[in-house]
């Protein structure tokens, strides 16, 4: 009895731990593509990324220290959105 104890504790245990594995971006970009599109609108050093499903939001500065953030579309890596602080 003892020794089908801890392949039945292990089985549970991988089978407990499938669904987190199982996540699958699909086609979504990731975060440093969706870095890349920010970095071509002028986006220097990062603070804050963020994924909210659709797209990535990405803070940071610009060049001159000025904070910016870019949304990026993660299906097709358009930009959605700039806002900077003139």
């Amino acid at each position: 009895m003892r020794k089908f104890i801890l392949p039945i504790v292990a089985a549970l245990a991988l089978g407990a731990a499938t669904p987190a594995m199982a996540y699958d971006s699909g086609d979504q970009m990731s975060m440093q593509a969706a870095i890349g599109v920010a970095n071509q609108l002028g986006l220097m050093t990062v603070s804050h990324t963020e994924f909210l499903g659709d797209e990535w939001e990405i803070e940071g500065r610009d060049g001159l220290g000025r904070w910016m953030k870019v949304d990026v579309d993660a299906q097709t890596g358009e930009v959605r959105n700039v806002d900077r602080s003139w």
